[in-house]
């Protein structure tokens, strides 16, 4: 098996697991990292014996490695990418894709133009209740999918610093709806505010979504509540799938209703290994750069929505 030579931009706390992964991995040789924390650098270098850069253009300038993690804070996925398209390396850009749609568009043409896979990093995906779920609805098993309501709540995570949390949380269950609906967006509906007058991003969210098929998705987000929930429940013309992302596990209730077997694995692995597999086939990373602008695209729609009180076209987007 060839193995591809990769580097992490970014070390902190989702770039460390990164890290981790890759040096686990048979498909990978990690190479390089680089932060700006030249204390998180060591820490690295001692744990992984990977390289370490203070800037991420002395690694891009590496012509051993391939491919990128870009895990940086969400303001600097714009630059960091660009640069990396420029010297020709794959990249896997954690979610969101940017953060405007017009760094979204122009970081997927320049990737095409450069011949080079960009991938968005929308973990979920990967997750393999989620992926369960997905072969339950392809399969009938709960008819055609209605409504999709999800929960996703918790304390304010201290690295979050640069977002508010519909776009640190709420992405992440717009793009699995996008993934199980398979249907255009039409209209989107947000309200959100903030609880503290220090903050000046949104830490709840209530999120609306009609698709083209007449079918509704709700989410549900803050950084509000102490415990931990990452829920979905999927609601079809013949029963009803429910997931719980934390404990990787469903429930099915229904005319089939089915006892459901899932063998427990890292979202994260699959989603690197994933990416790895496309850079080595040169094939289409599962979720593509345009699959993270659609789900930007419905973050932002809501934004505008909340601020305007009103239901926003996705077509106004465009």
């Amino acid at each position: 098996m060839r193995t591809i030579n990769v580097g992490v931009v970014g070390v902190g706390a989702m770039g460390e697991n990164h890290v981790r992964v890759y040096h686990k991995m048979e498909e990978a040789n990690l190479v390089a990292v680089s932060d700006v924390s030249e204390r998180a650098l060591k820490k690295i270098e001692k744990k992984y014996g990977a390289k370490g850069f203070t800037e991420y253009s002395d690694l891009l300038e590496d012509p051993e490695i391939e491919a990128v993690s870009v895990c940086v804070p969400t303001t600097f996925h714009h630059a960091v990418v660009m640069e990396a398209i420029k010297h020709g390396k794959h990249v896997l850009v954690e979610k969101p894709i940017a953060f405007t749609v017009s760094e979204a568009e122009e970081m997927i043409a320049a990737a095409k133009e450069a011949g080079v896979l960009l991938a968005t990093g929308h973990v979920e995906r990967f997750n393999p209740a989620v992926q369960k779920a997905k072969e339950l609805v392809d399969d009938g098993v709960i008819g055609d999918i209605v409504s999709a309501f999800a929960k996703r709540v918790g304390p304010l995570p201290p690295r979050i610093k640069d977002v508010g949390v519909s776009i640190d949380l709420a992405i992440h269950d717009l793009d699995i709806m996008n993934y199980l609906f398979e249907e255009e967006v039409t209209q989107v509906y947000g309200s959100m505010n903030c609880s503290f007058d220090d903050s000046e991003f949104e830490d709840h969210a209530e999120i609306m979504v009609n698709f083209n098929n007449e079918s509704t998705g709700i989410v549900e987000v803050n950084w509000l509540t102490p415990y931990k929930r990452r829920e979905l429940e999927l609601t079809g013309t013949a029963g009803i799938i429910s997931v719980d992302y934390i404990k990787q596990s469903i429930e099915v209730y229904g005319k089939f209703a089915q006892d459901i077997q899932i063998k427990h694995e890292e979202p994260l692995k699959g989603e690197l290994k994933s990416f790895l597999n496309a850079v080595m086939k040169g094939e289409e990373p599962e979720i593509t750069g345009e699959d993270g602008l659609k789900a930007l695209k419905m973050v932002i729609a809501a934004n505008k929505s909340s601020q305007e009180h009103k239901p926003i076209s996705f077509e106004e987007l465009e």
